[in-house]
């Protein structure tokens, strides 16, 4: 049996810790949200929470783990009897693979009782597996929305409704959501994010003593495994005694007037959408409160739940980054409290202190109580080579030249050394981005390599399309099996039912009448007379429905000196940026390379991140003559590469340039014969002709013609309103 990290010995981290502890204190706060690069022990602290929660009691026998206090009077196992036997299990970890299927989450038709006993019966999924346990989906930008859509509601509501395969069922589904994330593989959509009760930033610490005490419990986990969870035992038991007190606490927590009106300053100056924020910032603070021994919310309560409630429900667009600014958090309830000076209720701070502080008996998120005195985020029963701070879990500047608590060094808000302003590499080009796509330098370099005149969104710098301009729907030809997404027509899941299929493995949607239809001409060989129809497995037809999918869209952008005008250019990026913000909306990856000078590079790796996309756009450099031909071969390279990693998504290639090519010798021929070698690809390519001016030499139409592909005006890619004409490639 393996045995779990020990949720203690997460070293820093210390809003994740908080978040996934309030939500397990009230999980009608609605779940967390845990958003980082990789490897920040986000699955690790997940995983390890539930041993922290504690025992379930559960009616025996049930498969939907009804308390035998409360039973669910609808459950499909019930009714039970008031003195029904009851067992005692810990609380359960369901994980929610990406690749599952809607059936296999919600539950459907028990097929085997359905063929063998001819009734219709219920198999539970998922959902009816996490109740009164923790469900925890990784990646959870990577899965299907209309799966995030149902694991949102259920949390929501509470319960689950199955209305599938001739099965109405419903049943309780209450469980502590949690979802983790890599925000450079794709953002959530603002009304998923939204639904998310808490949302948490975490990043690796930049101090090496921190690092190195990390390394060090990892080993010593690594090489025994039950001795590293038995020095943390006494630590995690502490913690579990403190949550199952705040359990208990918490319907006798008071929210007073001056709190809420400070929840709704606080939400109103955000400009937040709708009322969910100010609910879950309300039932946050109310967590804190029982969490720190406290009998009445306070304003330190109020600060620290809108720290974790509201920066994911400030998004507008795909542009804009989950953040919060805390001067304006500090503002507005200061604000609060000077238009109430005098209520009864605004005494402010009673002594239990913001997030940081221990609870008055020394508990709380990072107060004392762990081994060696350390607290249950402590340093360790070895004590470590951490000072005071770090063993309290934070990753606390040393001399001034540590992280701070964020974990953001002196030198650039990642802990990065600095740039000097404007720097780029050797061939004139921004500082390649790492494997994953992200820039090395500091939001000030890059704000710097943009000249300035770029917005910026949170941190960093990004391009932003006008307002208003809306892009063409471009689609592939034809109907593929990719991935279930918005834009070009494809054999999904989920769509409109076009026939059946026999199953190539487990049945999906049963298509009902197909199957009665190919069991109908055996049933008198079976023996059958009267009675049921009788099944066998290869009677069996599933729907096969027609939907949409997600495509690559792979940005070919010319920005040589042909193309380096600044009009010319600014209407270039506004175009590319509306197709990036239609390609967000219709959950599509996309990948820019940039050609100019003597070569092509790629901007950005094929990712779900438009955010990232269009941050790249903006420190675009141009200039110089134009190598059409590598530009091409650089888009087959990358489509090969992909059609590896990714076989069942179709790609898109637009091609945005005048088609002029001037860099080496012969450079038409040879953009004709790269054109060849893009178009072996079998990728559906669009040529965008940016050609201006009273002369043209129609060079992108000749471009088109050689790569077999439609040829489209930039000024045809967006239309100021929301309903375009499609454009198939």
């Amino acid at each position: 049996m393996s045995v779990t990290y020990p949720f203690s010995a997460v070293l820093g981290m210390a809003d994740m810790r908080l978040a996934l502890l309030l939500n397990a204190v009230a999980p009608a706060i609605g779940g967390v949200l845990v958003r980082g690069e990789k490897g920040t022990a986000k699955s690790t602290a997940v995983r390890a929470l539930a041993a922290l929660l504690p025992p379930v009691r559960r009616v025996a026998g049930c498969r939907f783990g009804c308390d035998p206090a409360d039973p669910d009077p609808a459950c499909p196992d019930g009714p039970h009897p008031v003195d029904a036997p009851a067992e005692t299990r810990p609380a359960r970890l369901v994980e929610l693979p990406v690749g599952a299927a809607e059936d296999r989450v919600v539950g459907s038709l028990d097929l085997e009782r359905a063929i063998g006993e001819g009734v219709r019966a219920f198999e539970p999924g998922l959902l009816a597996a996490a109740h009164r346990g923790v469900l925890y989906v990784d990646e959870v930008n990577l899965l299907h929305d209309h799966l995030v859509d149902l694991l949102l509601d259920a949390a929501a509501m509470g319960r689950s409704h199955v209305e599938r395969e001739g099965v109405s069922v419903s049943h309780a589904a209450r469980f502590l959501l949690v979802g983790t994330m890599n925000p450079e593989e794709g953002e959530l959509r603002p009304q998923l994010l939204d639904r998310f009760g808490l949302t948490v930033e975490v990043g690796a610490s930049r101090d090496p003593a921190v690092r190195v005490e990390v390394v060090r419990r990892r080993l010593a986990a690594d090489a025994d495994p039950a001795g590293f969870a038995a020095r943390w035992a006494d630590a995690d038991a502490d913690v579990a005694r403190q949550v199952a007190a705040a359990r208990r606490r918490l319907p006798g927590v008071r929210l007073p007037d001056a709190a809420l009106r400070q929840i709704a300053e606080v939400c109103a100056a955000f400009d937040v959408d709708g009322m969910r924020a100010d609910i879950v910032t309300a039932r946050t603070a109310l967590a804190h409160a029982a969490w720190h021994g406290r009998d009445r919310v306070t304003i330190d309560d109020v600060r620290v739940a809108a720290r974790l409630a509201l920066p994911h429900r400030r998004r507008r667009d795909p542009f804009d980054t989950p953040g919060l600014d805390e001067k304006r958090l500090d503002e507005a309830l200061r604000r609060a409290e000077d238009a109430h000076p005098d209520d009864p209720d605004d005494d402010g701070p009673d002594g239990g202190g913001p997030a940081g502080g221990g609870d008055p008996q020394g508990g709380g998120p990072a107060g004392g109580g762990g081994p060696n005195g350390g607290g249950p985020y402590g340093a360790g029963p070895s004590g470590g080579d951490l000072g005071e701070s770090e063993s309290a879990g934070h990753s606390t500047a040393r001399d001034g030249a540590g992280p701070d608590a964020r974990g953001h060094g002196p030198d650039g808000a990642d802990g990065r050394p600095q740039r000097q302003p404007g720097d780029r590499g050797d061939d004139g080009w921004p500082p390649r981005p790492a494997g994953d796509g992200r820039d090395a330098r500091t939001p000030d370099d890059r704000q710097s390599a943009a000249g300035g005149d770029e917005p910026t969104r949170g941190a960093q710098p990004v391009a932003v399309p006008r307002g208003g301009l809306t892009a063409r729907l471009l689609t592939a030809p034809g109907v593929g099996d990719g991935v279930p997404g918005r834009r070009s027509r494809a054999r999904t899941g989920r769509g409109r039912t076009t026939g059946a299929r026999v199953p190539a493995g487990r049945v999906g949607a049963l298509h009902l009448p197909a199957t009665v239809r190919a069991a109908a001409p055996h049933q008198a060989a079976r023996g059958r007379l009267t009675g049921p129809l009788r099944l066998r497995r290869d009677d069996l037809r599933e729907a096969a429905r027609e939907g949409r999918e997600g495509n690559l869209v792979l940005f070919v952008v010319d920005a040589s000196g042909s193309m380096g005008a600044r009009q010319r250019m600014t209407t270039v990026k506004d175009a590319v940026l509306a197709l990036l913000t239609d390609a967000y909306q219709r959950r599509d990856k996309v990948a820019v390379i940039a050609f100019r000078g003597t070569g092509a590079r790629t901007l950005l790796p094929a990712t779900s991140s438009v955010l990232a996309a269009s941050t790249r756009l903006a420190e675009l450099p141009t200039g110089g003559r134009t190598p059409l031909a590598e530009g091409l071969l650089a888009a087959a390279d990358l489509l090969r590469v992909e059609h590896l990693r990714d076989p069942k998504r179709r790609p898109l290639v637009l091609i945005v340039t005048d088609g002029r090519a001037t860099a080496g010798t012969r450079p038409l021929d040879r953009a004709a014969a790269a054109a060849a070698v893009l178009a072996g690809t079998g990728a559906s390519c669009v040529v965008v002709d940016c050609e201006s001016g009273p002369i043209r030499l129609n060079l992108a139409a000749r471009l088109a013609t050689q790569l077999n592909a439609p040829q489209t005006p930039l000024e045809a890619l967006t239309h100021p309103r929301d309903r375009a004409p499609a454009v198939a490639a």
